[in-house]
């Protein structure tokens, strides 16, 4: 039987390789949003942050996931991004 790969990305903060479950997208879509993609399929650039609250906070403290996806992130979508967490 053969074993089924997991795949797996990098976090943009802790730079830990981790299963794509454990991991949330962030994207910035070609119209410039940003929105939080629990799907993992939404059209544009994306980084991927481990879904944990202080992981998060390390993120709007340095400003790591402006950098990535070259654009400002508002408080509204820090916001967003807490609640997925959260559940």
């Amino acid at each position: 039987m053969k074993v089924k790969k997991i795949p797996l990305r990098t976090c943009v903060v802790t730079k830990e390789n981790l299963p794509k479950k454990d991991l949330l997208r962030i994207v910035r879509t070609p119209e410039g949003e940003v929105k939080a993609d629990e799907s993992g399929k939404l059209n544009g650039r994306g980084a991927y942050i481990k879904k944990d609250l202080e992981v998060l906070e390390k993120a709007k403290k340095t400003k790591i996931l402006e950098n990535r996806l070259e654009c400002n992130i508002s408080d509204e979508v820090y916001d967003e991004i807490r609640k997925i967490i959260e559940k």
